[in-house]
């Protein structure tokens, strides 16, 4: 039984990636499987599928969720929007020296005004007063992650999406996907790769490392997913023939086996919070493309349990001694599931 203290590793700071390289699909790729460690170039992905192989990817799009504003009183507030419920409200993250209360104002980027509405764990309701996804468009900030040490630039607002972004509702990107250019997405194609989408809008919560020590107390947080009949169709059509089903990130992979959790993918919308540990036995993805994650995080207990705990501490201390990037900007993976 795995604890803890068992998914910390030390990362010097500068394996951080600041900032995204100026090429997508120029990222380095770091092949694992079972035993087997390869260093190669992301685009070396088109010599590592075969086709027929299916593709999923998330098509969530990140939104501009955070906002700087002031409330009423005059304090300083600092807002990130979590979920967007409907048209007209959000649950969101106030940092303020005082929680705002029940029907208190708030103006965002000296812009408009919302209005605090009941607590809902964490976060907050706000309520706001036009179309919610025209004014985060038009007035918020895309949101890097904590460990980015700069607030988005224009450079970050195109480089922090996918180029196969479609439905807004994210406030973190899915960032295996970052890796793919439409040039890359187009040899896949002319290989014979299949594609089908899924959308999980990625919350906050997937930089929040693991607090507890025994995993089975750690409370997960909960994110929409949505399988379309179509994925479906297409990855049981790629099983048929005895090929892979590829996920591009641990955020499409969750949704695929959240909607596998009766044995066999079904299609539909729901809010997961499925924790997926070692000892947990995957029933739709074969192989993954994803990045590096933080110590500690739940995202390094799910590729440890699709690749195999040992096999993926020896590829993370191989990746931190050959330099290669971590995180949201940083270099990729493909693991193949220990179950295959």
């Amino acid at each position: 039984m795995y604890s803890l203290s068992d998914f910390d590793f030390d990362l010097p700071p500068e394996r951080i990636a600041q900032t995204p390289l100026p090429e997508r699909s120029a990222s380095r790729l770091l092949e694992l499987d079972g035993e087997r460690l390869v260093d190669r170039h992301f685009a070396d992905l088109v010599d590592l599928l075969a086709p027929g192989d299916l593709l999923v990817m998330n098509d969530t799009r990140v939104l501009k969720a955070r906002f700087f504003g002031v409330k009423e009183s005059g304090g300083a507030v600092e807002v990130l929007v979590e979920r967007v419920l409907d048209s007209r409200t959000v649950l969101a993250q106030v940092r303020a020296s005082k929680s705002p209360k029940p029907g208190n104002r708030i103006r965002l980027a000296d812009a408009f005004d919302v209005v605090a509405g009941a607590r809902a764990g964490e976060f907050f309701t706000l309520h706001f007063d036009a179309d919610v996804f025209e004014l985060i468009e038009a007035h918020g900030r895309l949101p890097l992650p904590p460990y980015i040490a700069h607030y988005a630039d224009e450079f970050d607002e195109t480089r922090y999406q996918t180029v196969y972004s479609k439905e807004p509702g994210a406030v973190a990107a899915p960032t295996a996907g970052l890796h793919f250019d439409e040039a890359l997405l187009e040899r896949l194609r002319q290989k014979g790769v299949l594609f089908a989408y899924v959308t999980l809008h990625v919350g906050a919560g997937t930089f929040q490392p693991v607090r507890v020590e025994a995993l089975a107390e750690h409370k997960m947080h909960t994110e929409w997913y949505t399988v379309p009949q179509a994925t479906v169709d297409a990855v049981r059509a790629a099983r048929a023939a005895g090929r892979d089903v590829v996920a591009v990130g641990t955020t499409s992979l969750r949704a695929l086996e959240s909607a596998s959790q009766s044995g066999e993918l079904v299609a539909g919308s729901a809010d997961t919070a499925l924790f997926i540990t070692p000892g947990y036995t995957f029933k739709t993805v074969t192989r993954l493309v994803t990045n590096f994650h933080l110590p500690k995080s739940t995202l390094l207990m799910l590729v440890s349990a699709f690749a195999g705990y040992a096999e993926i501490r020896r590829a993370y201390a191989h990746a931190i001694a050959s330099q290669y990037r971590f995180f949201s900007y940083g270099d990729a993976m493909l693991l193949t599931t220990r179950n295959r």
